[in-house]
């Protein structure tokens, strides 16, 4: 812990008159004063993400200029071709969104960094997408995807698309590190009104900074149309369907609704909705993961007489569905179930046109449902289990673009996350919509239900039933009580949970694998503070905690014959590693 009080008077004495207001309305709160200035804002493996404030356990202008200038110093060491290779920067509808992606152009430029700035608001897709199709160097996404409304956040991306490596980053931190003073960092001064920049494309705004917009568009959702798997069935029941989406207030409004015309598939806009609006009024999260987040395109499509909605958050990476069930009754689908779906499809589709690939694999994290395992070697595909966070899927991608040892086709993570193509290295709610109403088209002109669909492949492979939970550690000692969590968990052997054995016990920090005859086998994965106790070769509970919030997140994943009976286990084992967490 930093000397807070002496941070807080050095800022007090540096920043201009109207941010004064904001640090001495604080000044007398010593618990303000420490969640400001305590404990210095991390720059982790996804960047960094806080409350949108001055100080620096928050994200504002000087940490977002301190952390940029980390960024400079790295790819300056790199050297002149990332110099002029430069970096895209990206932002969402967030409060400061915008604000924060100039504040990192300029101190880019002042750097001699090219960089390729967007004209207006992009989702995460279309920047990993503009990194390799502009041959970047790197690329910088200010966002905080889902957060509440008082967050924003500031994502780097490697050359590759994906967000950046673990062993870049860690000397990105220390080039961050090393600039002690927030105040120091120098950028170059940007004159023109947003409404300039929203009007330009591949026009230079300053000597190092060039505008980008409709072009790299274009070529974007040319990429997309090329993975339409079902063009005749869209034909067919386009004008029938009905599909409601929601952007949540989000940047993901002009890339779905252009996407899904250009398929010639209509949709019914969520009005209220529409606006980008880094307040989310409507919403108390704007999560698509959250029942309440669609509840207004429920309503909507209530009315329509509508059977899909579909949202996506403010950085349009992840992606919810609704759909109804046989009840008549709108059920919101886990991103396990969505996942499941969307590969069935496209595996099934392909291997009906003769074009799955005998190399074929899907990729998937280390918390996501093995109904998707199953699913994928029923088509005879492979199947790679990676670390949580998309990164590491697109680790999977790059490699297998330079060994050729495998074809991509899907990679999916259980939180909303989905990719289709190789056009992006990160998660693309833009591909998994226009994807999951071709789904809808397809399954239409069969005179199929998508309920039915979900229902089938667990009548083929068991009942799956998948669940998250989050266990927040409040305060500024929440990391170090995460941390004695864990150990506590792998320091004494848990046998049995809920009545079940534990058949394989993985500590993901070892690299260490023990099977339930005392064996130990080695996990060829980089070593990552994550507890995985196996209960049957398909089902198992994971604890790991999260990389940008004090919170520990518990996954189970059971089955069973009946949906019934899987729900019940299902919270028979939650209930017994809430209790070993909290005790």
């Amino acid at each position: 812990m930093t000397n807070y009080k002496d941070d807080f008077e050095y800022w007090l004495s540096k920043v201009n008159d109207d941010e004064k207001a904001e640090l001495q309305a604080v000044q007398n709160n010593d618990e303000q004063l420490k969640r400001r200035f305590a404990i210095p804002l991390e720059f982790g493996t996804a960047g960094m993400r806080g409350i949108i404030a001055l100080g620096t356990s928050c994200l504002n202008k000087y940490t977002v200029r301190r952390a940029t200038q980390g960024v400079a110093n790295f790819i300056k060491q790199v050297g002149d071709n990332a110099i002029t290779r430069g970096v895209v920067i990206s932002y969402d509808t967030r409060n400061f969104s915008y604000e924060f992606a100039l504040e990192t152009a300029s101190v880019l430029a002042y750097n001699g960094i090219k960089v390729y700035l967007y004209n207006d608001t992009h989702p995460v897709p279309m920047c990993s997408f503009a990194i390799r199709y502009l041959n970047a160097f790197a690329g910088i996404m200010i966002t905080a995807s889902h957060n509440p409304k008082e967050y924003n956040g500031y994502k780097v991306y490697g050359a590759d698309g994906a967000q950046m490596s673990p062993e870049d980053t860690a000397v990105v931190v220390k080039y961050i590190d090393g600039i002690k003073d927030y105040f120091s960092v120098n950028s170059v001064q940007i004159n023109a009104k947003r409404s300039q920049i929203q009007a330009m494309d591949n026009e230079l705004l300053q000597d190092n900074i060039v505008v980008i917009g409709k072009g790299v568009e274009d070529a974007y959702f040319a990429e997309l149309a090329k993975l339409s798997l079902s063009p005749d069935a869209v034909k067919q029941v386009a004008s029938k369907i009905k599909i409601v989406y929601t952007p949540l207030h989000g940047s993901g409004y002009k890339p779905v609704t252009t996407i899904l015309k250009q398929m010639n598939i209509p949709c019914n806009v969520v009005e209220e909705q529409k606006e980008p609006n880094g307040n989310f009024p409507t919403v108390a999260v704007p999560n698509p993961e959250q029942p309440d987040a669609l509840k207004m395109g429920i309503n909507l499509a209530k009315q329509l007489r509508s059977s899909i909605v579909i949202g996506t958050d403010p950085d349009a990476d992840r992606m919810g569905v609704a759909i109804k069930d046989n009840n008549g009754e709108f059920v919101l689908l886990t991103g396990n179930q969505i996942g499941a779906m969307m590969m069935n499809y496209i595996l099934m589709r392909r291997k009906d046109m003769g074009i799955l690939p005998a190399n074929g694999a899907v990729v998937k994290t280390i918390v996501t449902t093995n109904l998707a395992d199953m699913i994928a070697q029923s088509y005879g595909m492979t199947v790679y289990n990676v670390l949580t966070g998309f990164k590491f899927i697109g680790e999977k991608i790059k490699e297998w673009e330079s060994n050729s040892k495998h074809t991509f086709l899907f990679g999916y993570e259980e939180s909303f996350g989905y990719l289709s193509g190789t056009h992006a290295r990160d998660k693309d709610a833009v591909v998994s919509a226009m994807l999951f109403a071709e789904m809808a088209c397809y399954y239409e002109s069969k005179n199929i239900k998508l309920y039915d669909v979900l229902q089938d492949l667990y009548k083929k492979f068991g009942y799956f039933v998948e669940v998250s939970k989050s266990i927040a550690f409040g305060g500024i000692n929440g990391m170090a009580e995460m941390k004695a969590v864990m150990d506590k968990l792998r320091s004494k052997p848990i046998n049995n949970i809920a009545g079940l054995p534990v058949v394989k016990f993985m500590d993901f920090s070892k690299s260490e694998s023990k099977n339930i005859d005392g064996s130990v086998e080695v996990i060829d994965l980089p070593k990552t503070n994550v507890l995985k106790f196996m209960l049957s070769e398909d089902e198992w509970c994971c604890v790991r905690p999260s990389g940008t919030e004090p919170k520990l997140k518990i996954y189970v994943s059971v089955k069973d014959a009946t949906q019934e009976l899987a729900k019940t286990k299902n919270q028979n084992v939650l209930g017994f590693m809430e209790m070993l967490v909290n005790n």
